[in-house]
């Protein structure tokens, strides 16, 4: 370790609570070994459905400096979007929480670049790129390595302090930084994302079948919802909550303070009747920035007409 380490890891830690991060470790960016058969398993298994970029890359998902020539050091970051209050559900469609507000993609890179401006004026030049859920990238393994918190048998990143509602994002840099330790799991024997999944997506401890997880049928999927998913989707139009909404660590949730991802008001409006006549034209103004626009107007039609033929 160089002499700047420990300072420009304090540094950076600072810059993140600054720029409204909820946590920041830092690993050091090397192959991630312990990861590379579970990949290659859950590959195989073919649990990634029809998501086949996932089979991409697959180098890359597990070596950072294929993504940053002379990587060092990988900054995993939280960002929280737990509402302040929860859109109303009953005879409702619903949406995940995520998708609420303005596009987080876009929203966190902004922040990120915001906050590297500054960190060059600090520190110097350095190389690094920007992720958050954008490129070839384990985020979870990341910020489990950095401490951020553990992987929980739903397979999300989940903190003793805030539960599990929040984005990841990295940045890989060139920076020889002091590097964190890795927390310890805390699921116990709580089986509740497990028993509560309604498709029974959650093959075991920390496996997904995503090609059964209704995320991935609303979002991800292009082609027909498969007949199995019928009776089963509890009137989820866009994502699911349900695995983390029932976990116990998601008690100590705390409402995010990022205006951009508010719900829109006629989100918190739309009852069934609205969705159902959704037309392609509304459907552009309204989701133009949301993370909505990924399924597209035919995508939402379809989860839409699928749960009300």
């Amino acid at each position: 370790m160089n002499s700047n380490s420990e300072k420009y890891a304090f540094l950076i830690k600072k810059k993140a609570k600054k720029f409204g991060f909820q946590n920041c470790g830092i690993s050091a960016a090397e192959f991630l070994e312990e990861d590379a058969k579970p990949l290659e398993n859950w590959l195989q298994s073919g649990y990634h459905g029809e998501m086949s970029y996932m089979e991409n890359h697959f180098d890359k998902r597990l070596n950072p400096t294929l993504l940053v020539d002379g990587a060092k050091s990988v900054i995993s970051l939280s960002y929280n979007y737990f509402p302040q209050k929860e859109i109303q559900t009953i005879d409702r469609f619903k949406i995940s929480k995520y998708a609420y507000g303005q596009d987080y993609h876009e929203v966190i890179k902004e922040i990120m670049k915001e906050m590297i401006a500054e960190l060059k004026e600090e520190i110097g030049d350095f190389e690094c790129r920007v992720f958050t859920d954008s490129a070839p990238i384990l985020e979870r393994s990341w910020a489990r390595k950095s401490g951020i918190g553990w992987v929980g048998k739903n397979a999300n990143l989940i903190t003793k302090q805030n539960g599990s509602f929040y984005f990841l994002a990295e940045i890989i840099c060139d920076l020889e930084l002091m590097t964190d330790h890795a927390t310890t799991d805390h699921c116990g024997t709580c089986r509740k994302c497990i028993d509560s999944c309604p498709t029974d997506a959650i093959i075991n401890d920390k496996i997904i079948d995503g090609s059964k997880c209704i995320s991935y049928a609303t979002i991800e999927l292009k082609n027909d919802i498969p007949e199995h998913f019928k009776g089963k989707m509890d009137d989820w139009i866009f994502g699911c909550d349900i695995c983390q909404d029932v976990c116990p660590w998601n008690r100590f949730s705390k409402p995010h303070q990022e205006e951009r991802f508010k719900p829109k008001n006629y989100l918190k409006d739309f009852e069934k009747k609205e969705w159902k006549e959704l037309t392609q034209e509304l459907f552009s103004e309204i989701f133009r920035k949301s993370p909505v626009k990924r399924t597209k107007f035919a995508g939402l039609k379809r989860n839409i007409e699928f749960l009300n033929p």
